[in-house]
């Protein structure tokens, strides 16, 4: 038997209860109806070796195999199982059944057909129905019947399209999806949509146009099975106005010759929203932002409140708005049409930039409020580090931190200078104020104010910083050079820090042996207290327990650092809780909670208390300490004794 008789027969197979059509099972395998009748000749042939098997085929009833357990599992032994399945494939290819059948499927045909024990089946079953519920959808599984997912067609294509999240081992560099599909359908669709990118002129990232392809593959596969998408009639004619809808129209003409399928209205409607959810290169920036006011607006108050909460002046950085605007563009439809993502790399967004993350869930409150769009931590993650690579840039621009030095050159004027060009042509933060001999020294120390001098000769009596060097500026020189300023930068970055965290720290807002059921309960105690010492406005409660919700706000290390809208405060301060137990704080253990009520006035400081406190994250032994401290007083020894240490390295 060819392969395509061989798929023939397990679909044949694996269907157990009533008939399967003629005309269903030639556009499954994508073959005429005559071919499929000629498949079911030979297949009787085949079955003949079978004494347990009779292919049963009824004129206006339909085809279908009457046949034992046992031969079913000979058959599928013998002639379909020339490589076995991983417990992971196995795992994917249940799920996208259950995904793609409105009938309930039995743990019995599983173990048939994977040569596996009935409790093996169980358990994948239990894991695929944990899945599911992340999508909204419900594993049920009925008495001699079997299973069956519940939910609406648009939450099951969500999961059928992120299947591979099912499996956490599997590779992220390939999407498991696609190899449920057959080669020639991918081919297909993906040269009808890079077509497609050519003939409107608009460019898709690689991983979008990735995404895109599995969409449209399990729409052909649904549009087969006759599973549509439901769209409300308004929708409809909303989305019939968007230029994506016409690349959707010239997008379904090549599938619809392709596949000889065709595409009901709901389903045009369904993957130019997908379309307008994607996200494209920087470059069309401007083609985005020219007909979407949404994403205009949402820009807009995203930056201003930013930089309101920041400090930075993120306004004049174009590559930062360019790169929003089109990353808003596709956040806000995947929002609006329930397109929901997984960002993997959350949890380390949210421990590596805790500053950041906090600061773009408050400015998302804003938008919230504004224009009404809730947009996920999983969302909020990918802004932070739109922001933080603007950061990058703008500490790059001032980070050309010049020191500024004198020279002293015994060797007279011309060596003077061409000491002076050598050093200047080679460090670009050393800024050379002037040439002078030993005796204007004094004069030019007090005109100039220098942060250090460069001399040839040794100089006696002299407080400000020095280095003595050869006029000839060799390697050693050069070598001398460069570490004696790392030193000074060193010592003056040690000289403007200060522990930022210990004068916001209060011994009234310290709680020692906290003991509570859920992290929202222990939010909502500190809060009160603020609001009770007066430090906070009790709307102040609501907002950082609803902040908590949104988002959970644990940064790593056994730290959190729940917060709240900063118009609420009236009185900067930090409320402390060491937990009696390690409390499960979204997906961490928490034993030490800082309630972060920093007001707008001394939001210039914020930086510095949550750089302070992800320090400590990083201080296991530190945070072990600062857990077990007996009272305020040893709490704040522990805290700067951690902090001169690091001051005098």
């Amino acid at each position: 038997m060819n392969n395509r008789q061989k798929e023939l027969l397990r679909r044949l197979l694996v269907h157990e209860e009533g008939a399967l059509q003629i005309k269903d099972l030639s556009e499954e395998l994508d073959c005429a109806e005559k071919t499929v009748r000629n498949d079911l000749d030979r297949l009787e042939e085949f079955l003949q070796d079978y004494p347990g098997a009779i292919l049963i085929r009824k004129p206006g009833f339909g085809i279908s195999i009457n046949i034992s357990d046992e031969t079913r599992a000979d058959i599928f032994r013998t002639l379909l199982s020339s490589e076995p399945k991983t417990t992971e494939e196995r795992l994917i290819e249940m799920a996208f059944q259950l995904l793609t059948s409105d009938k309930a499927i039995t743990l019995q045909s599983w173990a048939d057909r994977y040569y596996v024990q009935k409790a093996a089946i169980k358990k994948d079953i239990e894991m695929i129905a944990d899945w599911v519920q992340g999508f909204d959808l419900e594993l049920v599984s009925k008495q001699r019947l079997g299973n069956v997912i519940q939910g609406s067609e648009l939450k099951k294509r969500n999961a059928l399209a992120h299947l591979s999240e099912l499996i956490s081992t599997f590779s992220k560099e390939k999407n498991v999806v696609l190899d449920l599909f057959l080669p020639y359908e991918i081919i297909t669709v993906r040269k009808a949509l890079e077509e497609m990118q050519d003939k409107f002129s608009i460019a898709f990232t690689d991983e979008a146009l990735e995404n895109l392809l599995v969409h449209a593959l399990i729409m052909v596969k649904r549009t087969r099975q006759k599973a549509p998408v439901y769209v409300h009639e308004s929708e409809k004619e909303t989305t019939s106005k968007r230029m994506e809808y016409q690349f959707t129209s010239w997008f379904f003409e090549q599938l619809a010759s392709a596949f000889r399928l065709t595409f009901p209205e709901v389903e045009r409607v369904y993957f130019t929203w997908h379309l307008i959810s994607s996200k494209r290169m920087e470059e069309d920036s401007e083609q985005v932002l020219q007909y979407d006011e949404e994403t205009r607006a949402a820009l807009l108050v995203l930056i201003n409140k930013m930089e309101k909460l920041t400090f930075f002046p993120f306004q004049g950085d174009d590559i930062l708005s360019n790169g929003l605007a089109v990353h808003m563009h596709s956040v806000i439809h995947r929002i609006r049409f329930g397109f929901p993502i997984k960002n993997p790399l959350l949890s380390n967004i949210k421990k590596m930039y805790p500053y950041m993350f906090s600061m773009v869930m408050l400015a998302l409150e804003e938008i919230s409020f504004t224009l009404k769009i809730d947009i996920p931590e999983d969302e909020a993650a990918y802004i932070v580090l739109h922001f933080q690579a603007a950061i990058e840039r703008l500490k790059r621009k001032k980070n050309v931190e010049k020191k500024k030095a004198l020279i002293v050159c015994h060797m007279g004027i011309g060596m003077s200078h061409l000491l002076e060009a050598k050093i200047e042509q080679q460090y670009d933060d050393i800024d050379i104020l002037a040439c002078v001999g030993r005796a204007e020294l004094s004069d030019n120390i007090t005109l100039h104010q220098p942060d250090f001098i460069i001399s040839t000769v040794p100089l006696e009596r002299i407080k400000t910083e020095h280095l003595v060097i050869s006029p000839l500026f060799g390697q050693e020189d050069k070598k001398k050079l460069s570490q004696f300023v790392d030193r000074l930068k060193r010592k003056s970055h040690r000289v403007g820090v200060k522990n930022a965290l210990s004068p916001f720290l209060s011994e009234e807002l310290m709680f020692f042996d906290v003991l509570k059921d859920h992290r929202y309960q222990l939010v909502e105690m500190l809060a009160t207290t603020l609001f009770e010492k007066g430090y906070v406005k009790k709307e102040f409660i609501h907002s950082a327990v609803n902040r908590e919700r949104k988002s959970a706000t644990a940064i790593g290390g056994g730290i959190a650092i729940p917060h709240g809208d900063p118009s609420l405060i009236q009185k900067s301060v930090v409320a402390t809780a060491i937990l009696k137990e390690r409390m499960l704080w979204g997906n961490e253990r928490v034993s030490l909670v800082f309630m972060l009520a920093i007001s707008k006035e001394d939001q210039g400081e914020i930086r510095g208390i949550i750089g302070k406190i992800a320090s400590l994250s990083e201080a296991p032994l530190l945070v072990h300490g600062l857990t077990g401290a007996k009272d305020y007083k040893d709490f704040i020894r522990l805290l700067e004794e951690n902090h001169q240490e690091k001051s005098e390295r």
